[in-house]
């Protein structure tokens, strides 16, 4: 089977993971990498032994001609970069979101159906084999579920710079946010009905319409409720940064947060320390019947292993025509409780679905 020419679009940190994966892939062939910053185009290019660079998306889109296109590149230009790539006829893997309005991604989607090629979001929580029995597990907890998650970072330096470049778009409750309500629909099977919000902005250093602390709460048609926390900026807390716990009627499981790094620490996003089980069940003297587990992750892969499982699925989803329609309704539904949740911030009102 032929490689598919590949043009890479984004050289910041998950475009270099994801590079790094096709660079590996022996059914993908790098044609050109793209980079506003010709600092990280370079970097990148003599990493992977020397590669076309390119200033211009525009430009390289035209001069390489790709099969496929790789975008991680800042969320405001999701949308424009996989609509001409699309109509270029070119597969798209994009990263989350896939674009900055429910209406948008909707037609995103319905524009790679009609162009008969395979558009995949790149929500890395779905290949991590830890994230994975973190689900699976949290559905045997019975109904209806509390779902906990947060994700908060204290950052300086270029990763707050970073921060402040993609707040001009969107908040950390929208921008992290669609990862793990994602996980709360995988978790329950159920319809979003609702989404409230509270924030705040905590720095005069982005727009006034921004904000850079936020807490969305949604509730599903089961019952089942989640809230999901997230936060950015060198005033940020790092107490309590991490928490990933599921509560249902025969119990919790959580993500144990042992070892973890800074909260600025990309590798730590996804690392995990293994799964506590704990039941709930009582004896007739009213103690607990079985003790905790603890499920082991000691095989979960590092953040490039992941990008690399995301990647293969891209490759096979065009190699083996996947149907693709769930995956790309849950990004939709995900982004569409996410900006209902930026919403009820911004008016004070709680949003039906």
């Amino acid at each position: 089977m032929e490689k598919i020419k590949i043009l890479v679009v984004g050289c910041g940190n998950m475009g270099t993971s994801h590079a790094r994966a096709y660079h590996k892939l022996p059914g993908f062939e790098i044609v050109g990498l793209v980079s506003r910053k010709p600092q990280s185009r370079e970097r990148l290019s003599d990493e992977l032994g020397g590669l076309p660079k390119f200033g211009d998306f525009k430009k390289a889109l035209a001069t390489t001609k790709p099969d496929a296109v790789a975008i991680s590149t800042y969320p405001d230009t999701h949308a424009a970069y996989v609509r001409e790539s699309l109509m270029a006829g070119a597969h798209v893997f994009v990263e989350k979101p896939i674009a900055l309005t429910v209406e948008e991604a909707e037609e995103l989607v319905e524009l790679a159906k009609t162009k008969k090629k395979k558009l995949v979001v790149g929500y890395i929580l779905r290949v991590h084999p830890a994230w994975t029995k973190f689900v699976e597990t949290a559905q045997t907890l019975g109904k209806p579920l509390v779902m906990r998650m947060n994700l908060n970072q204290q950052s300086s330096e270029e990763q707050w710079y970073t921060h402040k470049q993609l707040m001009q778009s969107m908040s950390p409750i929208v921008d992290c946010g669609v990862h793990y309500v994602d996980i709360m629909c995988l978790m329950t099977g159920a319809q979003p009905v609702s989404v409230s919000a509270i924030g705040a902005r905590l720095t005069e250093e982005i727009d006034t319409d921004m904000y850079n602390y936020g807490q969305l709460q949604v509730r599903f048609n089961d019952g089942s409720v989640g809230w999901y926390e997230a936060g950015w900026g060198p005033m940020i807390s790092e107490t309590a940064f991490f928490v990933k716990d599921v509560i249902g009627p025969k119990g919790s499981v959580s993500i144990a947060d042992e070892k973890k790094g800074d909260s600025d620490d990309i590798e730590g996003h996804t690392k995990t320390g293994g799964l506590i089980l704990h039941f709930s069940e009582l004896d007739e003297n009213g103690k607990f019947i079985k003790k905790d587990r603890l499920l082991s992750t000691e095989d979960e892969p590092d953040h490039d292993g992941l990008c690399l499982l995301e990647q293969e699925y891209f490759l096979k989803s065009i190699q083996r025509d996947l149907d693709l329609t769930n995956h790309l309704s849950d990004a939709v539904n995900s982004l569409k409780i996410v900006l209902a949740a930026d919403k009820s911030f911004r008016t004070g009102e709680t949003v039906h679905l």
